[in-house]
């Protein structure tokens, strides 16, 4: 036990030293199959890398992140584990500048770190880009989906790897819907969160798969 507390203790050492960036932790997998149905694990053949890498030391065991490659989705009560590269990075755009949204690439995350658990926030948007005008001026926005994952480790010393123990994740969704010739000329339906039915609670979920990241 004391052994695993001096290790733990001078990792958390080393990350609160002004030498963090370009550390990271990171897990091999394979894509998900279906990309954007959150409540299916199962994995394709296409391997991908979930990494987070250090990008801020904020003070106080508080760090930004970059996360490429996506994370681990899985459900509870199934052992399947598969990364989720589209939900959980998502899109971003600027309509001047873009066009349309655009898938990302690698989005930031906060961390928490206090030496034995590690927390991560990762909050991204995803759109099926759906808008499209019909006929008599009516209209619909895109699907727009607000994904937050809250993943929560622990650090095995002898390992150097973050063990994932849950993941707490909530969908919100947006879309505005109506008509130019209508007396109420738009509807709009916000819902913060809307994971399986309207104003439903978020997720909490534990893997039953051993899902280490390793620190790089």
């Amino acid at each position: 036990m004391k052994i695993m507390q001096a290790l733990a203790l001078t990792l958390f050492s080393f990350l609160l030293q002004s030498n963090v960036f370009g550390i990271s932790i990171v897990y091999n997998g394979f894509e998900c199959l279906n990309a954007v149905d959150t409540n299916d694990p199962t994995p394709k053949g296409t391997p991908v890398q979930s990494k987070f890498e250090v990008i801020e030391d904020a003070g106080d065991g508080v760090y930004r992140l970059s996360l490429t490659g996506g994370i681990p989705r899985f459900i509870n009560n199934n052992h399947d584990v598969c990364i989720d590269n589209a939900t959980a990075i998502g899109y971003s755009g600027i309509p001047t500048v873009d066009f349309l949204p655009q898938p990302l690439e690698s989005i930031n995350a906060t961390a928490y770190f206090n030496g034995q658990e590690l927390v991560i926030v990762v909050s991204s948007l995803y759109t099926d880009l759906s808008a499209r005008r019909n006929p008599f001026s009516s209209f619909n926005t895109s699907l727009i989906f607000a994904f937050t994952n809250t993943l929560i480790f622990e650090f095995n010393p002898q390992a150097s790897s973050f063990s994932l123990k849950k993941v707490i994740r909530n969908r919100g969704f947006t879309n505005t819907s109506g008509s130019t010739n209508s007396t109420t000329p738009f509807f709009e339906t916000v819902l913060p969160s809307f994971n399986e039915e309207v104003q439903d609670k978020p997720k909490i979920l534990t893997p039953l798969a051993n899902i280490e990241f390793l620190l790089n």
